[in-house]
């Protein structure tokens, strides 16, 4: 039993530390203390009268501190010994302190990984960069970061990595990405968007220790420099992919460093960096020219220069975009399309250049042999006779979409049709197109199974019939936002389409009526999937009611702001071989709460339904909805 000391003398019991000299001592003592009890020699005056145990308490408290007393070199060697990333994950919740020293070791000092693996920059094979975590917002500091880098060992290693606006004062620093390159070498790709706060000092450790980096993004960085990016070129060789925006202090040594030391590029994408100029583009293009596939420039100061390089060295180049080249002429353009070297160039995107023109248009399309897909927004000095030598010379074009090219007019683009094997068109804005009456006579476009002409006011009656005449095999129309159509126009359309029609959008065609629904039903029920009628507020209950009758294979809805009521969304309900899995009837102030068995019979097989601005269906009415059709996602 053990000894109830109760000193009231002069003397008492010193608790402050040891007695025992002799580390021997101690050790004996601490090992027979569980088994017998043990009376100090009184040494000082009690500062307490009230009875406690002396025994195993005392050498309990006196073990629970002593891991704390320990220097932070000692913990270090120990913490180094840990067997696997459990423990680790273990030790790193005990205290701030702790996780601290853990971020601290690098993955290779850890002896578990030494026994493992004979190379200290090889990764083991527990941490393959499996796992993906995203930081943003204020969810995004250096706590969280040190915490990953802990967490994610052992449990199949971080291998991507995504921070997003970081601003705060306790966003993300240099310290926290250093811990992450200390504790996940197994990182492939890193994604850092609008984090001021880190710099070259937190890139360079990336580098330092994460060589299997393949792809980095940075966006916003104000803090990072060339110093950074040469870091990565001279420690990241496997990097495939380069995305750079708005750093406005990374310039033309970065990308050399890149292009010299990453064979493996594949992708580059340079965004508003201002300092980034044709030494830079050139020396990146010339030096990955064999691999290099994917490259958009936009916001840059290069000249005419750099698209000459582009068009020589391209030589692997499939997909290339071109944004707000202010300093590039037409000249520029010609000599890329004329360099012969984009030979495997499939997609070519052009926005805001003014250097783009009818001449170096043409040329492109006969330099660009094996080109698919041509999109052109806001190119406002290309015309009708451009584009129509541009289709002719591009003989293997399938895809070409116009936005805001405010020169051509409705002969261009038939003129397009007439003269290509086009799949699919999309016109957007191009305030040029008006109807036009055209008597010659026009060759059929068999080949186009896509047409969309959205937001162009003078689109109308007069072009749908020639678009009818010439493309019978549409599949797919859409003709949103187009307010001067009218049943007239598109009926006619309408019976052309000998494919039958799969997706049809109609929305925001304010004119039409349910004879064109009527129509469309009876002659394309039988491979219809998508109907949009969003804004047509002449659409009634008969369209739902025909739609119920003959569409077997529709499985998108959207009568939003229409004019249909409870009994139209009745007879879609009552309808046993419709299959709908997204439909919409947001702005509908005439379907009421009466249509909610309707709509739990439609509910089971729908995914999405969208009420919002039902203003007759109350909140009890979504409620039960929602406890019933638990697999669909509402919107109230």
């Amino acid at each position: 039993m053990p000894a109830l000391v109760n000193y009231g003398g002069d003397d008492d019991f010193y608790s402050g530390g040891s007695f025992y000299t002799n580390s021997t001592d101690l050790g004996r003592l601490c090992s027979i203390s569980s088994q017998v009890d043990v009376y100090y020699p009184p040494r000082k005056r009690a500062r307490i009268t009230a009875p406690f145990v002396v025994g195993e308490t005392l050498f309990e408290q006196s073990k629970q501190a002593s891991i704390d007393v320990l220097p932070d070199e000692c913990l270090f060697e120990i913490f180094k010994r840990l067997p696997g990333g459990r423990e680790r994950s273990s030790c790193a919740c005990v205290s701030r302190h702790w996780l601290m020293l853990l971020i601290s070791i690098r993955k290779g000092e850890y002896e578990s990984s030494k026994a493992v693996k004979e190379n200290t920059d090889s990764v083991s094979d527990e941490d393959d960069g499996y796992l993906t975590r995203c930081l943003e917002g204020k969810k995004a500091t250096d706590m969280r970061l040190a915490a990953v880098a802990v967490g994610t060992s052992g449990h199949g290693g971080l291998g991507k990595l995504s921070i997003r606006g970081s601003s705060s004062s306790s966003g993300v620093t240099n310290f926290g990405l250093s811990a992450i390159a200390r504790g996940c070498p197994s990182l492939k790709a890193l994604s850092l968007w609008n984090v001021p706060r880190v710099g070259d000092e937190g890139l360079s450790e990336i580098a330092k220790e994460c060589h299997l980096l393949e792809k980095l993004d940075l966006c916003q960085c104000p803090s990072f420099s060339n110093k950074g990016l040469i870091a990565i070129a001279e420690n990241c060789p496997n990097l495939t992919s380069l995305s750079i925006e708005s750093c406005p202090k990374i310039g033309n040594e970065g990308l050399q460093a890149i292009g010299k030391l990453c064979p493996k590029l594949q992708s580059v994408s340079i965004k508003d960096c201002l300092l980034v100029g044709d030494h830079g583009v050139s020396s990146l293009l010339s030096s990955t020219s064999s691999v290099l596939s994917k490259v958009k420039f936009q916001g840059l100061n290069i000249t005419d220069f750099s698209l000459a390089v582009i068009g020589h060295y391209g030589k692997s180049v499939t997909n290339l975009m071109l944004s707000g080249l202010e300093n590039v002429s037409e000249k520029g353009f010609w000599v890329m399309g004329n360099a012969q070297g984009l030979q495997k160039l499939v997609s070519l995107t052009i926005t805001s250049c003014r250097g783009v023109t009818d001449v170096s248009l043409e040329a492109m399309g006969k330099g660009c042999a094996n080109l698919r897909q041509m999109c052109l927004r806001w190119c406002c000095f290309i015309s009708d006779d451009g584009l129509v030598a541009f289709a002719k010379s591009a003989g293997s074009l399938e895809s070409l979409q116009l936005e805001e090219c405010n020169r051509i007019t409705q002969s261009g683009t038939i003129g397009v049709l007439s003269n290509c094997s086009l799949k699919s068109l999309t016109v957007v804005k191009c305030m040029g197109i008006k109807d036009i009456s055209l008597e010659v006579p026009l060759s059929c476009c068999n080949s186009l199974k896509s047409l969309s002409v959205r937001n162009c006011p003078g689109f109308g009656t007069a072009g749908l019939a020639v678009v009818g005449r010439l493309c019978p095999q549409l599949q797919h129309v859409d003709l949103s936002g187009l307010c001067g159509i009218t049943d007239a126009g598109l009926l006619p359309l309408l019976e052309s389409c000998e494919a039958g029609l799969v997706k049809v959008n109609l929305s925001g065609c304010l004119n039409i009526t349910d004879k064109v629904v009527l129509a469309l039903t009876r002659l394309h029920g039988g491979t219809l999937e998508l109907l949009n009628l969003d804004g047509c507020r002449r659409i009634t209950d008969a369209s739902l009611m025909a739609i119920a009758e003959s569409c077997v294979f529709l499985s998108d809805l959207d009568v939003s702001r229409s004019a249909v009521t409870d009994s139209g969304v009745a007879a879609l309900s009552r309808a046993e071989q419709l299959n709908l899995q997204v439909l919409s009837f947001s702005g509908c102030s005439r379907v009421s709460n009466k249509s909610l068995p309707s709509l739990k019979k439609l509910g089971k097989t729908l995914l999405g339904l969208n009420l919002q601005h039902c203003n007759s269906i109350s909140s009890r009415t979504v409620e039960l909805l929602v406890e019933t059709l638990w697999k669909c996602d509402i919107l109230f």
